[in-house]
């Protein structure tokens, strides 16, 4: 089974709203979201930092859109071994941003999900921020 560390701009862009992903990405997201959910581990923070990000703009009830379906999945699942992991991590006043990660530029909100994926060997989603692949 894969893990996934998903940015939130990728169940953003699935619900297709407040989002400036085009009508492909926010269909191809809406995929990836369904086969994860489905198939696959979604990886976590255990300060909730992840959980949180998702709260500010992503609905507990799981509509309208697959996005929220997605964030409800997580909430009823979240320490469901089977659906989601969970890793710590450790904040730093670093350039890295958290303990374990190698110098980056990346946008400070986008570490926490860098740090998850780092930690727990996890693929990343991201659907709309060009920092991800500038900093490969």
């Amino acid at each position: 089974m894969t893990d996934f560390t998903i940015d939130s701009n990728v169940p953003i862009s699935a619900n297709g709203r407040d989002t400036h992903a085009s009508l492909s990405c926010s269909l191809a997201c809406i995929n990836q979201l369904q086969q994860i959910v489905a198939d696959s581990r979604i990886v976590l923070d255990d300060q909730e930092l992840i959980f949180n990000e998702y709260k500010r703009h992503l609905h507990f009830d799981g509509q309208p859109g697959v996005g929220d379906y997605f964030f409800k999945h997580i909430f009823h699942n979240k320490h469901n071994k089977k659906h989601v992991t969970q890793v710590s991590i450790t904040p730093c006043n670093e350039s890295k941003g958290f303990s374990g990660l190698p110098e980056n530029d990346l946008d400070p909100s986008d570490r926490k999900f860098l740090a998850c994926a780092v930690l727990s060997n996890s693929d990343i989603v991201n659907a709309t921020d060009s920092d991800w692949s500038e900093n490969q």
